[in-house]
Formats: structure tokens, C-alpha cells, sequence
């Protein structure tokens, strides 16, 4: 009976699995394996908590490890099916986008980790070093953001100057995956190209038409770009000046700041209306003890986030914390301690700086754009 289920059918009730028990029902049967690869799960797969992968930042390992937060496990991922040494960039959906590092200019590409289908990107319109980068999500209208469309989009950076050598570039360029090329889209500010440069890390976040990303000049500011209008606009921080480090993620589709100092712990921002911050969680000061030592700095942490959840880490075989939605718990969101990667099957994993990303594991092939 199972294996003459209607595709539709059995796609709805495979969109209740978390991914490790899907894969395990695409061996199953030929059939299952169809319904798994060519079916993108609904909506109702958003139930599932996203996965933390831990990027290697340095071309030393092809393997990247991937935290499955239902069984509190860590598993391996080999990397040998990317062409050429690859940076992680940030999570789209499902998917990963890279940048190479065999180029000094922006050459991106983009992976399905679990498929191990890949795409490059098309060469941009006006060739630039170490532009920053956003993300847009949602597109066409798709109920679960993790299968829609998306657009890229590169914002200043260093290009070849007219009279020789290199000069800011003050424009913008748009990649939209629904026709898969990239698009001038106009001017910026040369002080905002500037500071996208040199003080981006490259941590976007769009919501409600805006893509926003942290600066650290001097004292931390965010920087919002309208992408309909083309605006810019530049917003203050909390605490910009004393913060050790600062971090930008989604929560809720709501951007949402993450920062931290010795002296008064860790603070959880949200950006509300009339672009004001509100504090709405401070990290438990036994987690932070923990995470930094007694006596230890906030300079050295990183942060991943999503609607979903909030890593805080420092490297793959150090302890992490994390706040997470409770699955069912009507909008609870709790605090909890996610021992960092040191050993696989027994056997020891070198701990290395890695790049945390947050997404949840895909294996329909038929979502990767083409």
C-alpha cells in the first residue's frame, strides 16, 4: 500500500520527518527515493529546528561538520565535489553560497551540501574585491522561505579605476535567481561603499523590504538599503561604542542585534518600529561564564542566526549556546548548551576556526536553481 501512495500524499507525510529520518525513507524504495528527491517538503518541514554547519574558514579540511539538534549529534560532511577552494559566505534556504578563493575578485557559487549539486554564479557586471553581500528571500510568494527564490546582492567593494590602480565602487549589483543574471541596480553613498568594505563582515539581514548590515567603524552602527527605492539610511546601535563584539542575524523576520561586553554579559536587540531597539533577552550569565571563561572576552565570539534559533560560538571544539524556539511551545524560546565537535566515531576532530551557518537540510534536487 505504501509504495502506491500518490506522490502529493506521501510528500505531505514525508514533510513531517526531520531530515535524518527522511533520508533513511528514501532508501526505503525506489518509489520513497522519487517522492524524497523530487518533492521540496511544505511548509509543515519548518517544525523541524535548522542545523548548525560549521564551515572550515581556512582551506585545510574538505570535510565540514554539521550539528543535527534532535539527536545532539555531529556528523561529517566531505567537501571534494566543490571545483576550487571556496570561503562560506552565508546560508539561502537550503542552500550555501560560497565564495572562491582562487580569484582575488568575487567569484560566487552555490551548493546544496546534502545533494552535492553545485552552481557558479555568473561574473559580475563590474569586477570588485571584497564587496558586502545581502540576501532576499521570498520572491514568489512561497509559503516557506527555504524553497523560494532569492536574490544577491553586492554592495561596494574595490574596483580597477579609470586613471589605474583601485577606488571604491560606489554602486550596487543585483544576482536574481529566477533569471539567473546580474543586473546594475544604481549608486550608493561612497562613505557607506567605504564602510561596507572595510568594516562589513558580511552578515546581512533583509526583512520587510530593507537589507541591513553591521559595521564596525569606531563604534558599531547597522546600515539599512531599501531595494525598491534604492535608499539608504544608517541606524544607531545599543551600547555601539562598548560592545566587544556585535552581531546581526533574523529572528522572527525581524533584524535583531547580539552583542556582548565583559562588564554587563550579553544583550539580545530587536529593531522595531520607528527603527528603535528594544532589549528582549540577556544571555544567562552561567552560559556566558561558560562560554568565555571567568575572566574572558566577548572579542573572540561569532554568531549565527535565523528565525529558528541563535548560536554563539568561538570554534568547532569549543562549547556553544544556544537560544532555540521549543518546537510546540507557542512562541517559547529557551537557553541551552551545545558541546562543541571534538571526536567523530571514536575518533579525534582538530579543532579549527570554522564559519557557523544555520539552515535546514534539504534533498530535493528539483529546488536548485538552474
Amino acid at each position: 500500500m505504501w509504495s502506491n501512495l500518490p506522490f502529493d500524499l506521501l510528500a505531505n507525510i514525508f514533510s513531517f520527518l526531520p531530515p535524518d529520518s527522511l533520508a533513511l525513507a528514501s532508501s526505503v524504495c525506489k518509489h520513497w527515493q522519487a517522492c524524497v528527491t523530487s518533492y521540496p517538503p511544505t511548509a509543515a518541514g519548518a517544525r523541524h529546528p535548522p542545523w548548525f554547519v560549521a564551515l572550515p574558514v581556512r582551506n585545510r579540511s574538505h570535510t565540514c561538520y554539521i550539528h543535527n539538534p534532535i539527536n545532539q549529534t555531529w556528523h561529517g560532511l566531505f567537501l571534494g565535489f566543490l571545483p576550487h577552494p571556496i570561503r562560506p559566505v552565508a546560508s539561502i534556504g537550503g542552500l550555501v553560497l560560497f565564495r572562491s578563493t582562487a580569484y582575488t575578485t568575487l567569484r560566487l557559487a552555490i551548493c546544496n551540501l546534502f545533494t552535492k549539486q553545485n552552481l557558479s554564479l555568473p561574473l559580475l557586471n563590474i569586477a570588485r574585491t571584497n564587496p558586502a553581500l545581502g540576501f532576499v528571500f521570498g520572491l514568489d510568494g512561497s509559503p516557506d522561505v527555504r524553497f523560494s527564490s532569492f536574490r544577491v546582492c553586492v554592495a561596494g567593494g574595490m574596483s580597477e579605476a579609470p586613471s589605474g590602480g583601485a577606488a571604491y565602487e560606489p554602486t550596487l549589483e543585483m544576482y536574481d535567481s529566477r533569471h539567473g543574471g546580474w543586473k546594475i541596480m544604481g549608486r550608493m553613498p561612497v562613505e557607506f561603499a567605504v564602510r561596507l568594505t572595510v568594516w562589513s563582515p558580511n552578515e546581512s539581514v533583509y526583512s520587510d523590504g530593507v537589507l541591513y548590515w553591521i559595521t564596525s567603524a569606531r563604534a558599531y552602527t547597522v546600515l539599512g538599503l531599501d531595494i525598491l527605492s534604492n535608499r539608504w539610511r544608517e541606524l544607531s546601535v545599543p551600547m555601539a561604542a562598548r560592545l566587544e563584539f556585535a552581531a546581526l542575524v533574523r529572528r522572527n523576520g525581524r533584524p535583531t542585534l547580539v552583542g556582548g561586553t565583559s562588564n554587563d554579559g550579553a544583550c539580545i536587540w530587536e529593531l522595531g518600529d520607528g527603527d528603535r531597539w528594544g532589549l528582549i533577552e540577556k544571555i544567562p550569565i552561567e552560559l556566558g561564564v561558560r562560554l568565555i571563561g571567568v575572566r574572558g572576552s566577548w572579542e573572540s565570539i561569532k554568531c549565527a542566526g535565523n528565525d529558528g534559533a541563535v548560536w554563539l560560538y568561538r570554534d568547532l571544539g569549543s562549547g556553544m549556546v544556544v537560544w532555540r524556539e521549543v518546537v510546540g511551545g507557542k512562541g517559547r524560546w529557551e537557553w541551552v548548551w551545545v558541546e562543541g565537535c571534538s571526536s567523530l566515531m571514536g575518533n579525534q576532530v582538530q579543532n579549527i576556526p570554522i564559519k557557523g551557518l544555520l539552515l535546514h537540510p534539504n534533498l530535493a534536487s528539483s529546488v536548485f536553481p538552474r
